[in-house]
């Protein structure tokens, strides 16, 4: 007769049990809960039955290219849960909405020249197209990615994305009624299929949102979509508009460079954690020959519309490799 074997119970989740200390609150709200990419899961039937959704899965997710023996130990450089991205962005929308209430009050876009207003209407308010792409970017990504940690990351910029695509709709409504000849509220669709200052941006755009392997759809989004944008719109546009008397655009854009540099953050620490693996260097290389070009052409496309900054472009594009480099890649 053999007698019972009794397990002593576990002090913490089993996944952080290896690590013997007490687990934060990021670790037990964000780590490890992707059942389709769990530890020892078969990456030939990550899902129970065969159809659609094992294939998708076999061939973007566990058929990437870009290898990792254990993507699950990736961390938020931040550690942001959900409860403290809604603080933090409490504060922050709290702020922007105060920037617009005192703007608003004090009249500052009836006293906006001309020429300037019509700047807004070709590079501003269409930017809530680029922008719901990065808010459908980091979807996908937040639903494709190998480890929650990261799925968090993507779905926290979803939410900033969107939030941005709000105000952008906000700030073109408010100067559509402050100037309601300029085709504010009207154009935005047509500026951004047919102006050549756009037209780079939309190629990346499209070309990103049918980009399904996981890490590439990652790294076109966030290694070169997102950064190409705000450094067009947030820092050599909104350079400007001091010059043009708007005093508004330059805050905004400060404001939200504040979500980019979080973004770039998380960005940089899984850029990092992919280079551990031998062999990812070049695929990150071969990634970035396909991609950085177009983002360089679309970068100067659109600098090259934005009145009194002749060099722009090329700034923007300087700017550009040296994120590229600070992350670890070829400039």
């Amino acid at each position: 007769m053999t007698e019972a074997t009794t397990l002593r119970p576990l002090k913490t989740w089993s996944h952080l049990a290896a690590q013997r200390r007490k687990p934060s609150e990021y670790e037990i709200v964000s780590a490890n809960l992707l059942w389709h990419a769990r530890e020892g899961v078969d990456q030939d039937h990550p899902w129970d039955t065969e159809g659609v959704m094992t294939q998708w899965y076999r061939k973007n997710l566990f058929g990437c290219p870009l290898k990792h023996a254990d993507w699950s130990k990736f961390r938020d450089p931040d550690q942001i849960v959900y409860r403290t991205y809604n603080i933090i962005q409490d504060g922050q929308e709290s702020y922007v909405s105060g920037l617009l209430e005192q703007f608003a009050a004090d009249e500052h876009d009836s006293a906006l020249p001309a020429e300037w207003v019509q700047t807004l209407a070709r590079l501003y308010a269409p930017a809530r197209y680029p922008l719901h792409a990065i808010q459908m970017g980091s979807g996908y990504l937040g639903s494709i990615a190998p480890a929650s940690t990261i799925s968090c990351c993507a779905m926290y910029q979803t939410c900033d994305a969107l939030r941005w695509v709000s105000h952008t709709a906000y700030r073109t409504r408010e100067l559509a009624k402050a100037h309601p000849g300029a085709g504010l509220g009207e154009r935005e669709r047509q500026y951004w299929e047919t102006l050549p200052e756009w037209q780079g941006f939309r190629e990346l755009a499209e070309r990103m949102l049918a980009t399904y392997v996981w890490g590439e759809s990652f790294f076109a989004l966030s290694v070169i979509f997102k950064p190409a944008l705000d450094e067009a719109l947030n820092r050599q546009l909104a350079a400007v508009a001091r010059d043009h008397g708007d005093n508004l655009l330059p805050l905004l854009a400060e404001a939200q460079l504040r979500d980019s540099a979080r973004s770039q953050r998380w960005t940089q620490a899984l850029v990092k954690q992919a280079l551990e693996t031998e062999g990812n260097a070049q695929v990150l290389a071969e990634w970035s020959a396909k991609w950085v070009p177009l983002a360089e052409k679309a970068v100067r496309a659109y600098c090259a519309g934005i009145p009194g900054r002749p060099d722009a472009g090329e700034e923007a594009v300087a700017n550009l490799r040296g994120l590229r480099v600070a992350l670890g890649l070829q400039g």
